[in-house]
């Protein structure tokens, strides 16, 4: 994306050795200087999209900086005032573009309903309750892989530290784990609508390999993706579990009066009472309860999408970087 930031017109102003001032101050020398202008200047915007803007931001940078070798880092980023832009302009442009992109991809809400009825049985044409509900039966899957990844990684690689392929396998571990949060992200923004990173996690480059490795052990968003990825297990039966109850007693409910066609052996028992052969006037009754039912599936996993969206963005993505 940042090759197309550098490309919009809204970012032509600046020019090299022109006037390169910011509403934010001077013109940063340094990229992590850039960086943390950037930062500040997304201040109150998505978690999500700042982790993206960062990585954006540096990627282009440092890719830069590398194509020009004799020059210092202040040189270049003068150069690149006018392609790229200043860092309140960009975050302008990120926030622009998000509004865009999340108009586009996301399907158009449910018309409102003014009545009490009308919002209930609204739910039947709004596409995220269904998208929730799939997930709900998808968490089981994915949640017995990612705590039987944690415990098995974790316990290994912590039982192995002792030896010299400990360590490294250690931090193979971890890294395995960052990019299994970017892969959760996007199946809960697919799914629940929740804003999730698209990028890697920023992190400050130009540090020895020593000081990278003890951000990736120090930094509280590894230890949270951990408590994330072991809660999707019982957090996966418990989803599973509720969505197929519910699905069930509705469908047979809803379908319960088939028992009166001909040549259809079908028991249906209520209080002791076989239906379709002592009350069969009853089997509409229980069919309409079936449809009431499944409306109320759909709200309950339309709820469940969002708790879980705020879950994940809570858990998988780095809040702290607003301090």
């Amino acid at each position: 994306m940042g090759r197309r930031l550098a490309r919009d017109p809204r970012l032509r102003r600046f020019r090299p050795g022109g006037d390169t001032r910011m509403n934010t101050g001077r013109l940063p020398t340094t990229i992590p200087e850039y960086l943390e202008h950037l930062r500040r200047s997304l201040a109150g915007a998505d978690p999500a999209l700042v982790q993206d803007a960062l990585y954006d931001a540096e990627e282009y940078l440092r890719s830069e900086l590398a194509e020009n070798p004799g020059r210092s880092e202040a040189e270049v980023i003068a150069a690149v005032a006018s392609s790229y832009g200043a860092p309140d302009e960009v975050a302008d442009i990120y926030r622009d573009t998000e509004v865009k992109v999340q108009t586009a991809l996301r399907a158009p809400p449910p018309r409102p309903r003014g009545s009490v009825l009308g919002r209930f049985f609204g739910v039947f044409a709004d596409p995220r309750a269904y998208a929730s509900l799939f997930y709900m039966l998808l968490a089981l899957a994915t949640g017995i892989f990612y705590f039987t990844w944690v415990v098995a990684g974790f316990s290994t690689s912590l039982g192995l530290s002792i030896t010299i392929i400990g360590v490294p396998l250690l931090i193979l571990f971890f890294g395995s784990v960052r990019v299994l949060s970017l892969v959760e992200g996007r199946i809960v923004e697919v799914m629940l609508g929740e804003r999730m990173p698209r990028r890697p996690l920023y992190t400050a480059r130009g540090r020895s390999i020593w000081q990278r490795i003890g951000d990736m052990f120090t930094d509280p968003r590894t230890w949270s993706t951990l408590l994330y990825f072991v809660l999707m297990l019982p957090l996966g039966v418990l989803y599973f579990t509720v969505a197929v109850a519910l699905l069930v007693m509705s469908l047979s409910c809803v379908f319960s009066p088939l028992a009166l066609l001909p040549g259809v052996h079908l028991s249906v028992w209520m209080f002791g009472i076989n239906l379709p052969e002592e009350a069969p006037w009853l089997l509409l009754l229980v069919a309409l309860f079936g449809v009431v039912l499944l409306f109320v599936t759909l709200h309950v996993a339309r709820g469940v999408g969002r708790m879980h969206g705020l879950l994940a963005k809570h858990l998988l993505v780095k809040t702290a970087q607003f301090a």
